[in-house]
């Protein structure tokens, strides 16, 4: 019973779904990026190590991929 052709209503909540994956990725990955040009953009967070912002830099870049991965794939079922 579970292989019938997916309805109306899956398929717009699939569609939701990859919509708010892609723009949370971007959305993300975008601070990512932020945190990794901060100091050339002309801002600053704090006066220690930036071994934190580069650490939390990776973590959004990563997080955010993965999201945009995920909105690609569209496998919320499985």
């Amino acid at each position: 019973m579970r292989n019938e052709a997916p309805d109306r209503r899956t398929k717009g909540y699939v569609l939701m779904r990859a919509i708010l994956d892609y723009g949370m990725g971007i959305m993300i990955a975008g601070f990512g990026v932020f945190f990794l040009l901060a100091p050339k953009l002309g801002f600053s967070f704090s006066d220690g190590d930036s071994f934190f912002r580069y650490f939390f830099a990776g973590l959004c870049i990563l997080y955010g991929s993965w999201r945009i991965y995920r909105g690609y794939k569209k496998n919320y079922f499985h």
